[in-house]
């Protein structure tokens, strides 16, 4: 870029530009420039003219003219941070120093950072900048960075230069690592992340380094039935907001419609009153000024409020009954589906009564075997106790319901519990009753419940016991880069150790999440760019030779990630309940069919140095995060070779990555794929992903409500933990940023 800079005519450095790129014609494009010119005294002016033009060749057949239109920007970004810096224009990535400074007397930037490294440290790590690298960036990509997380001050003008971003992150992560080994650590992270071999989540990009924000993408938490549970929980979840955070929200524990209160019956008003307050509170406390807050709730298919929790975001209906900001998932064990498949009845109870009733809570079991176990055993006792009340409905019904509320707003999202609590690596340490916002993660949960409120020297002690509030701390890989350049396993150490860092490092309002990440301990390695691997490999989608590839990839994945986690245990210590996990006994491997010697060798290890995370991989969306990094997002086809970006506030033509004529025959759009061979992929993936995957079913919206069940069915019958949102051709679906990033 260094051309950019120094050149005095915007001419010769346009025709030095598009000599990078010879499949592109420039002629127009320059002739266009030079009527511009003499139009346009104001560089900045031009710049935004000729980046326009610039993008208006982009087609299918051009893809590189993102890349011009991105120097173009580039120029912009430099020349603006330059200004705001006071440093000369045309040096941009000096003085790295003077950045810190500044921006930490701002009280932009975390004083740790000073505090931390010496003077000669930093001036090290100036060293290590690679400006080329800003190169790889597509137009999207780097106005999404720009726009979003690079640093900036409190008139949003920009400080921070891509780069920095990433050095910055770098430094931050790792600032509290043995400084015999630091300044290496963050050189390689650095390397990771500025050849966009791996990214992290969107708040551990906006955040790293900065003196507030927190750095977890979302959490989850269990709601007790009782007002206070309710109320502190819709506390915690505009704290989660605030910060920036998503949050996944299980509901099955409270009482259904017309239960009783204190004895009193018919008294209870069921969940969609609380899913309305959870409601406003996404909608009243933003994601760092940026976006409503994000929030799914969970209830499981027996609860007696499910018809009602099934249409709280249709469109048409009782408005006091909608919940049309909420995003919702269900609950579904195998006896449900069984009864689905066969045409049976199925039995809707209230929880508060079965506890009542029955002494026991029936959302806390699951079957632990395919076909046998303890959830359908209790299940069964409820339907023949005549004490309890209990609706009756066919099961096909309740699913029919399942599929207008899907067709219609995308959701609900579908959690198979018993599966995912059959392969829950920590079952000695609590259970798992539903998912996130994005329904990757699967981890412990439970609800945290008030013991005792009292006033003493004036002062007033509430003490609680915490429950299990799930943490994600995300990050991904971006399997083409990885994969093609053979750094898979180098990227994978750096990302473990980043990611375990950011637990240590985090700042999170809610002290039952800080307890519950310091007890697991859980990350979440992703990955995105599938699409673009099976591109660049010369793979069809629909294929066995696709599905293998998953399989064999993936199981790679996890043996590295287990591998790097326990060489972290080594070196740090275990996760603090680690004794009696599948780690520990090596059921872990067992359940997963990992019989190899290496896999072996690698399970006498776990069992000697345990692993640092007690839950290690989860694929989020990574929409955000894709563009970025000139990828596809996580394990989804595209929708479009060729197609338009749409933000809030500009809209812009993106392209698939590496498109040419040898890859755009295996650029198959979502809708066109058949989605038996997305299932069965996603079906060997899973096996290697210790926690679950973002899976989303693309459909048409003609499609037969047979066809979408048999769908839905695979997914079940193939082991699949959860699915993600069913995106119908005649719905438009906003996720969650912190997720998917």
């Amino acid at each position: 870029m260094e051309t950019v800079i120094k050149s005095s005519s915007h001419g010769e450095w346009l025709r030095s530009c598009i000599r990078e790129f010879t499949n592109l014609n420039g002629d127009n494009f320059l002739k266009r420039a030079e009527e511009f010119e003499r139009k346009n005294n104001d560089e900045q002016s031009l710049y935004n003219v000729l980046i326009m033009e610039a993008l208006s060749h982009l087609n299918a057949q051009e893809p590189d003219w993102t890349f011009v239109a991105s120097r173009l920007y580039l120029k912009q970004l430099y020349d603006e941070t330059m200004t705001n810096r006071n440093v000369e224009i045309g040096k941009p990535y000096t003085n790295l120093f003077g950045l810190l400074n500044q921006l930490v007397n701002m009280n932009i930037y975390d004083e740790s950072l000073l505090d931390s490294y010496s003077l000669a440290e930093i001036e090290e790590a100036e060293k290590w900048l690679v400006p080329e690298r800003d190169k790889l960036f597509t137009y999207i990509g780097l106005k999404t960075l720009a726009d979003r997380y690079l640093a900036k001050g409190f008139d949003h003008e920009v400080y921070e230069l891509p780069q920095e971003r990433w050095m910055i992150i770098s430094l931050f992560l790792m600032k509290d690592e043995d400084t015999d080994f630091r300044m290496e650590r963050v050189k390689e992270a650095y390397w990771a992340l500025s050849n966009l071999y791996m990214t992290v989540a969107t708040p551990t990009l906006a955040n790293a380094g900065k003196s507030y924000g927190q750095l977890s993408s979302c959490f989850i938490d269990t709601i007790d039935d009782s007002l206070r549970g309710i109320f502190d929980s819709n506390t915690d979840a505009a704290t989660v907001s605030k910060g920036g955070g998503g949050l996944g929200i299980y509901l099955g524990k409270i009482r259904s419609r017309g239960s009783d209160i204190k004895g009193f019956k018919g008294n209870s008003s069921g969940v969609i009153p609380w899913m309305k307050q959870l409601n406003n509170t996404a909608v009243s406390v933003d994601q760092l000024g940026q976006r409503q807050g994000a929030i799914a709730v969970y209830l499981d298919v027996w609860h007696q409020d499910i018809f009602e929790f099934l249409d709280a975001k249709l469109n048409n209906g009782d408005e006091r009954m909608r919940t049309h900001d909420l995003f919702t998932g269900i609950c579904v064990p195998d006896l449900f589906m069984e009864h689905v498949e066969k045409r049976l009845d199925w039995y809707l109870f209230d929880p508060h009564e079965v506890r009542k009733v029955m002494g026991y809570s029936l959302e806390d079991f699951y079957d632990g075997k395919k076909g046998e176990g303890q959830f359908r055993d209790k299940y069964f006792e409820c339907v023949k106790d005549k004490r309890i009340f209990k609706k009756t409905v066919p099961a096909i019904e309740i699913m029919k319901r399942v599929m207008k509320s899907q067709l219609e707003t995308g959701t609900p999202f579908m959690f198979y519990r018993d599966t995912v609590n059959r392969l829950n690596p920590n079952p000695q340490a609590g259970m798992i009753y539903a998912s996130n916002l994005c329904t990757e993660i699967m981890q412990n949960m439970s609800p945290t419940i008030v013991e005792s409120e009292e006033t003493i020297d004036g002062e007033i002690i509430i003490r609680k016991t915490p429950g299990d509030f799930v943490v994600c701390n995300l990050s991904s890989l971006s399997l083409s880069k990885v994969v093609t350049d053979n750094v898979l396993k180098k990227v994978i150490d750096i990302q473990v150790r980043m990611l375990d860092n950011v637990i240590d490092l985090n700042r999170i309002d809610v002290p039952q999440a800080v307890v519950t990440n310091k007890k697991y301990r859980a990350i979440g390695v992703g990955t995105f760019g599938w699409h673009h691997l099976l591109a660049n490999q010369g793979i069809n989608w629909e294929s066995e030779e696709a599905v293998e590839y998953a399989d064999e990839l993936y199981e790679q994945i996890n043996y590295y990630v287990i591998s790097a986690s326990n060489e972290l245990a080594a070196e740090k210590g275990k996760y603090t309940v680690f004794s009696g996990s599948d780690w520990e006994s090596g059921d872990y491997f067992l359940k997963r069919g990992y019989q190899s010697e290496k896999w072996q060798r690698l399970s006498d290890q776990v069992r000697e140095n345990g692993v640092r995370n007690g839950y290690l991989i989860a694929v989020a969306p990574n929409s955000s995060t894709s563009i970025i990094a000139n990828s596809t997002p996580s394990i989804d086809p595209i929708f479009k070779k060729f197609y338009s970006e749409e933000k809030k506030n500009y809209k812009i033509p993106v392209t698939a990555p590496d498109l040419n004529a040898k890859t755009t025959w295996y650029y198959k759009s979502a809708f066109q794929v058949d989605q038996k061979w997305s299932i069965l992929q996603n079906a060997a993936r899973q096996r290697h992903v210790d926690q679950s995957i973002s899976f989303n079913l693309y459909v048409h919206n003609h499609i037969k409500a047979k066809e979408l069940l048999d769908l839905h069915m695979l997914s079940f019958q193939k082991g699949l933990k959860t699915t993600y949102y069913t995106r119908s051709t005649s719905i438009e679906l906003e996720g969650c940023e912190s997720c998917e990033s």
